[in-house]
Order: structure tokens, then sequence, then C-alpha cells
């Protein structure tokens, strides 16, 4: 009789618990997909940032994509527009100064394969054509190089296969790199651009460029 009763307390105590983990299993289970889809949803949003970092520091399944992009004065031009979209890893700009002599390609987005292909512009950034602030950066020992030579008053001018829109240098800042202030949405359309601090020692987390107030927009209309 003690046996039996004994017996019973065990299964009382051990049912619940059997329960219960069946209960965790099944959840576990269902949760997989709603957390896959909100993996995948989270790097197309953060595709700069999130996830798309294989283990040597490469973009998983990256393609950049080329595209020839000719300024062309004959083309009728009018101050308002539509923009085009680029893919993520699509060149869909020049970037010109006569000032420093330069001529690069923009991509759209950042990665480490981008960056030696030319600028990157920021996709959570105002796109060229549209009001705000389009943030551009480049490599100091590559492409922007010169960048610190740039002056106020100095012209800069991005062509795209829709347009052309040119700037002028209003201001030479410096900055950490935790330090969002120039790189955050602006009302005013600007065009930021920056670099790393060249720095002898090595690496830094100063940051060095300029702050360009838009002076003409112009959309092809052919």
């Amino acid at each position: 009789m003690a046996s039996s009763k004994k017996t019973s307390i065990i299964i009382k105590i051990i049912t619940p618990i059997f329960i219960f983990a069946i209960c965790a299993v099944i959840v576990a289970i269902l949760a997989i997909k709603p957390y896959n889809k909100a993996s995948m949803y989270l790097d197309i949003a953060f595709m700069d940032t999130l996830k798309t970092q294989a283990n040597d520091g490469s973009v998983a399944g990256l393609t950049i994509k080329e595209n020839e992009i000719i300024e062309d004065d004959s083309l009728s031009t009018s101050d308002t527009g539509e923009v085009i979209w680029p893919a993520f890893a699509e060149q869909y700009a020049v970037l010109k100064s006569d000032a420093l002599e330069l001529s690069i390609p923009v991509y759209w987005g950042i990665s480490s394969e981008i960056l030696e292909k030319g600028a990157c512009q920021q996709s959570d950034s105002t796109i060229l054509g549209n009001n705000g602030n389009t943030v551009i950066s480049a490599h100091v020992n590559t492409f922007f190089s010169d960048l610190g030579k740039l002056k106020v008053g100095d012209k800069i001018t991005l062509t795209t296969k829709y347009g052309y829109f040119t700037y002028e240098v209003t201001e030479l800042i410096e900055f950490n790199k935790k330090d969002k202030k120039y790189l955050i949405p602006t009302t005013d359309s600007r065009l930021t651009l920056y670099t790393c601090k060249n720095d002898i020692l090595g690496a830094t987390e100063m940051r060095t460029g300029v702050v360009c107030k838009q002076i003409e927009k112009k959309f092809y209309t052919q």
C-alpha cells in the first residue's frame, strides 16, 4: 500500500514536468519559421550592417553591378523628375570634383568588397534627387585620399542615369566614428562626404570630410 502511494506521488510530480517539456519543444519548433521570416526582413531592412557578412568578412552572395554613366549635356533637363532606385551593390552615380581632378563611381550600399570598387552611399541616407542628407564614404588610401584638400566653395557633381546634382562645399568636418551627427537625416538637401582620418600610426576612430549644400538639381526628361 505504501509502495503504491509512493508511486502515485512520483507520477504526480513527473507528469507536469513531462507535459511542460513537450510544450516547450512544440513552441520551439513553431517559433523557427517566424524567426526565419523576421531574420529575413531584418537582413533586407538593414542590409549594410546586419548578417550580410560571411565568416571571412565578405558579403555572402554579393553581386556588384557596374553601370556606364555618362554626363550628356545635349539631353534636355527639368528641375523636377523621378529617381531610379538602384539595387544593393549597384553603381548608380559618378562623383566628380574639378578641384581634386577626381572622377569615381558611387555604389548603393556599403561592404568591404564595394569599397574596393569606389565610393559607397549609405542605403539609409537620401538617394540623389530627393530632399535630405546624401551620405557617401570611401577609403582614405584609395578613392578619397585627397578629400582633405577640398575647400569651402569647391563644387562636387554627382551624375546618375536620371539626372545630375551639383553641390558646393560649405563646411569642413571632423568627428569620431561613434558620433552620427553628420550622418543623420536632414530636411535640407545636402551631401556629406567622409573618410577615415589619415594617421601614420595606423587605424583611427576619427573621420574627416565635408558637408555640401545643393546648388543645382537636374533630371533628364528624355
